[in-house]
Formats: C-alpha cells, sequence, structure tokens
C-alpha cells in the first residue's frame, strides 16, 4: 500500500440508515483502505471523518465518492494528509464538565486547560435538560504536561461559577 496516497474523507448531513455501509461499499469497490475513523451522530445529522489510503489524486477520489453522497444527501470533502498512523498520543487525564448552557462554555474550559498544559486528544459534548434549563456536558481526554494538579487548579473558576467539573487520571496499560 505504500504507493497510494492518504487521504481525510469528510461528509456531513442528515441521519439516515446505511450511511456506513455505503461509504464503505463504496471505498472498497474503488481501491481504497480505511486507516482511523471516526463516524457520530450530532443532533439530527450524521459526521464521519475517514482517513483514507486511496490510489489516486484527491479529484479522483471526489469523483468516486461523489455519486455517493449526492445520493444519500451529504456533503463530501477531501483533503490529502500525512497519516502519521502508529505516532498515537495515550492520554493520561478525563475532563468531565456539566453546568448550565452559556455562550463560551466550551472556550472558556478549554482555553483554562490549554494555560494549565492540557493537549486535548478527544473531546465530546452533549446538551441535555430543557429548552428553558439546558445543561451542557463536555467530556475530554488529554495528555496533562504540567501534571493533573495544574488542571485542577485551573478548573477552580469554574467550579466557584457552578460548574461541576472532575478531573482524574487514565491509568493506561500497555502490554
Amino acid at each position: 500500500m505504500s504507493d497510494l496516497n492518504w487521504y481525510m474523507l469528510t461528509l456531513v448531513g442528515k441521519d439516515r440508515s446505511g450511511i456506513v455501509a455505503r461509504i464503505t461499499q463504496a471505498l472498497f469497490v474503488a481501491g481504497g483502505h480505511l486507516g482511523e475513523a471516526r463516524m457520530m451522530r450530532l443532533g439530527c445529522n450524521f459526521g464521519v471523518l475517514l482517513m483514507v489510503h486511496f490510489p489516486g489524486q484527491v479529484s479522483d477520489l471526489e469523483h468516486v465518492m461523489q455519486s455517493e453522497a449526492d445520493a444519500l444527501g451529504l456533503r463530501l470533502h477531501v483533503d490529502a494528509i500525512d497519516p502519521g498512523l502508529h505516532q498515537h498520543v495515550v492520554p493520561d487525564v478525563a475532563v468531565t464538565v456539566y453546568g448550565a448552557d452559556r455562550p463560551g462554555i466550551v472556550a472558556q474550559v478549554t482555553g483554562a486547560l490549554a494555560e494549565a498544559g492540557l493537549n486535548i486528544t478527544d473531546l465530546q459534548t452533549q446538551v441535555g435538560g430543557t429548552e428553558q434549563k439546558p445543561i451542557y456536558g463536555l467530556q475530554l481526554e488529554g495528555v496533562a504536561q504540567n501534571g493533573i494538579e495544574a488542571l485542577e487548579q485551573a478548573m477552580q473558576t469554574l467550579k466557584a461559577d457552578g460548574i461541576e467539573v472532575r478531573v482524574q487520571p487514565i491509568d493506561v496499560l500497555i502490554g
């Protein structure tokens, strides 16, 4: 596979049954091979991020995937990438945040954590509660470059503002 090129394939649209099966089948038939992948439902929408090893250029992959994307009502985007496989950063901390939903909550939390030395490797959010009393949930993992204590200290201002924050080490078992 070394003579193939790597691409990041992004697809976004309204969620419906069969998206994953049809996209991965189209890639397989066209000679594409999957690297890492993230696929998720957000609200009533579905997002796909695929690292694809493919024997052609960006325009070739776009041509192969466009008819399937159109049939599924998805928007397609393709970028050439350096795959960086087997160079994973292993997270050592998990941070969970719950609070009243308000503009800027994610920026406030991630900004404070970045200043305290957190390299975020994964982030997920959810909106819960009701329309009258929305609750925002944020779960992330990362590498605490300055230690977990620095992250806990950075979260004190948020806790004082009524936001629930939990910072926990992740036990990494290798081998």
